[in-house]
């Protein structure tokens, strides 16, 4: 979850720098509540084969992919990639 908060400070200063401080904030708040929501409808996206038990991705409007666990209890938010990046080697660090 700590690489999440990472990627979500990352991406507010890419997208601020680029275009705004506005536009940044918008943006991550959308993240934020598509995040919040899965709470209440976790088995969206598609599940990932693989060593993590409950794995899941989510693309956000068409520029970031959402890495996400589902568990027992709750859903772990494990990292947000944005711009297209491959995620194989973000699974393996998994």
């Amino acid at each position: 979850m700590a690489e999440a908060v990472n990627d979500l400070d990352s991406l507010f200063c890419y997208i601020a720098e680029k275009s705004s401080l506005e536009i940044a904030d918008g943006y991550l708040a959308r993240i934020e509540r598509l995040c919040l929501s899965l709470g209440s409808l976790p088995k969206r996206g598609t599940a990932v084969a693989g060593n993590v038990s409950g794995l899941r991705t989510m693309g956000f409007e068409h520029r970031a992919t959402i890495l996400f666990r589902v568990g027992e209890e709750r859903v772990e938010i494990l990292r947000i990639l944005y711009g297209g990046r491959d995620i194989g080697p973000q699974l393996e660090k998994l």
